[in-house]
């Protein structure tokens, strides 16, 4: 099987997954670059920018059936920006292992808070959070998948989504489609930021890109179909696999 054909069903796959889950892109085809024999530093920088392609094209599908927010996609969106330029120029000075291993452990914790969302809810039922506390917990969250999304190449949905249902109390499948239109912010200010660093493949981000694109046309309109326990549960395995592959090639990496 050609290279090239890889990357457009690997690209294909991630925007299935983003689709549904609000992740998939960097959490699909960093693992997966890096497996095809891709510096990391490469892969996180060009995954940023199909990223960019993938989102932008669940984002449209998503606004076409009336499931975009836009004041929570700029509340989250603008601090996310900003962050995503300084996640960038950090990666370049982080050993490619440490890169694996920090995204392999981002995504256990993110499972860890997907499973307190049902207490946190309960939580701020009692105690509801007012327009200031919502404003500065939709910075946090923001700067955090902005960070993330610079640093380890994801779009900042796998960190965006645990956090809108623990933060904000969002339900999983609005978190997702916020969670796509802020990546479409996020992997614009990676992509810069890495391309400025000379880590972005061009030819190879826009043949995974395109893949996404055709992936998160569907993923969109199958989410709202689905029972909210079975996208948890899928969101939470995938979560569990991303890790579990990121941490033995960063084993590999050090044992060679």
């Amino acid at each position: 099987m050609s290279l090239d054909l890889v990357l457009i069903l690997g690209g294909l796959g991630s925007g299935l997954l983003a689709g549904i889950l609000g992740i998939g892109g960097g959490s699909v085809l960093v693992p997966l670059m890096v497996y095809l024999g891709f510096t990391p530093i490469n892969a996180i920088g060009t995954s940023s920018l199909a990223i960019l392609l993938t989102s932008l094209s669940g984002s449209i599908q998503n606004w076409r059936m009336g499931y975009i927010d836009w004041s929570k996609i700029s509340s989250l969106g603008l601090p996310a920006l900003l962050a995503a330029q300084l996640g960038a120029a950090l990666a370049q000075y982080i050993p490619a292992s440490w890169l694996l291993f920090g995204f392999g452990t981002l995504m256990l914790t993110n499972i860890y808070l997907v499973s307190l969302k049902q207490r946190l809810i309960d939580v701020k039922s009692s105690q509801p959070a007012t327009t200031r506390q919502k404003l500065l917990l939709s910075t946090v969250t923001g700067s955090l998948a902005g960070l993330v999304a610079g640093l380890v190449g994801v779009g900042g949905g796998a960190i965006m989504v645990p956090l809108q249902m623990l933060l904000l109390g969002e339900t999983i499948k609005i978190a997702i489609q916020t969670s796509l239109g802020v990546v479409v912010l996020t992997a614009i200010s990676a992509t810069i930021g890495h391309s400025i660093n000379g880590h972005v493949l061009f030819s190879q981000g826009l043949i995974l890109g395109i893949g996404g694109l055709l992936g998160a046309q569907f993923g969109t309109r199958y989410l709202p179909k689905l029972p909210e326990t079975v996208v948890s549960n899928l969101f939470r395995f995938t979560l569990f696999l991303i890790s579990v592959y990121s941490f033995v090639q960063g084993i590999k990496i050090i044992d060679n």
